[in-house]
């Protein structure tokens, strides 16, 4: 999923509750103190600067992981990386300021 597809169909709270029917890790690419102000319930933070780090988190490159970030801009980046990296099933959510659900601090 591109950027600009994230506009067309659901939003970001329909991508969570999607992304959790189907068992995937939901990551956040933000850096840690953008995640520390708020992240969605159960996420993980994998900063796309440290996106090497998925490794220990998901060394199943056949895991689920649905990534997004505060816009949609970052994640479609670690998107694209982690497919070079041989993620078989990744895919962009979008941005935080999309979601209506409840948030971790």
């Amino acid at each position: 999923m591109g950027l600009f597809s994230l506009f067309a169909g659901g939003g970001m709270t329909e991508n969570v509750a999607d992304a959790r029917k189907i068992g995937a890790l939901i990551v956040d690419v933000r850096e840690a103190d953008e995640y520390r102000r708020g992240h969605i319930e159960g996420a993980l933070n994998v900063p796309l600067s440290d996106l090497a780090s998925i490794r220990k988190i998901a060394p199943d490159k056949q895991t689920p992981l649905r990534l997004y970030c505060a816009s949609g801009a970052r994640s479609t980046r670690a998107v694209g990386q982690m497919k070079a990296m041989g993620y078989a099933d990744v895919s962009n959510m979008g941005g935080i300021m999309g979601y209506r659900g409840p948030l971790e601090r």
